[in-house]
């Protein structure tokens, strides 16, 4: 099956199961605005412990940003803030991830269940927009500090995959409210949320956010593997 088409291949910082065995569990983590893979792989790092049979990918974005001074990628530009821009900027970016995904999950012979897709601001609409839509529902997605790309029209989307929510209350890049309007789309299309709002923190992942992802991850996963057997 050829991705040609489906713009530029992505690539990014890798790590392979700690336990040294064959990969039992995918997990992609996806950046924000202006970042690159390599801001995000130490959540890989940090959760290892916790899944230590998993495989952490951090892709960098497909587009460098427009102001090539600054460095970073972005999944898609972002100038008017809208939320038009939001949904179509997502679903532009959603070919090239999707790809991306089939062909790890290829390289490692693992199956749709065993991929967790966990997001950042950005890369946090990357996981609702792709991760919702995959053909067989990931086993798990995580978005941190984003808003649900075109949450009042969900229609399309899955609603198997376990989702768990964290956001700072003090975000002031993207509000918190965005979390509990996501939450509450997703709830009411069928989904399975599971929405933490952080006091005294920003838009940021602490040390509260990566305990709750590690142990979601974890359940999550275990849950699959029952049942498998």
């Amino acid at each position: 099956m050829s991705h040609s088409s489906s713009g530029p291949a992505l690539t990014g910082p890798r790590l392979t199961p700690l336990s040294g065995n064959p990969a039992r569990q995918l997990v992609v983590i996806l950046h924000g605005y202006g970042a690159d893979g390599a801001d995000l792989i130490d959540i890989g790092r940090a959760w290892q412990g916790r899944l230590p049979d998993a495989a952490f990918v951090a892709p960098d974005a497909p587009e460098p940003l427009p102001f090539e001074a600054l460095g970073g990628r972005q999944w898609f530009a972002l100038t008017e803030r809208s939320p038009s821009e939001y949904k179509l900027g997502a679903r532009s970016a959603q070919t090239a991830l999707d790809s991306f995904l089939n062909e790890e999950l290829a390289a490692l012979s693992l199956d749709e269940r065993a991929l967790a897709l966990v997001g950042f601001s950005q890369g946090a609409m990357m996981t609702y927009q792709c991760g919702l839509r995959r053909k067989t529902p990931p086993a798990a997605l995580i978005a941190y500090s984003g808003l649900l790309p075109g949450w009042d029209d969900l229609a399309d989307i899955g609603t198997r995959s376990p989702l768990l929510i964290v956001h700072g209350a003090e975000d002031d890049v993207v509000p918190s409210y965005h979390a509990g309007t996501a939450a509450k789309a997703l709830a009411d299309a069928g989904a399975d949320v599971d929405l933490h709002e952080l006091d005294s923190l920003g838009h940021s992942i602490d040390e509260r956010g990566m305990v709750l992802g590690g142990r979601f991850l974890e359940a999550a996963f275990s849950a699959r593997k029952a049942q498998k057997e």
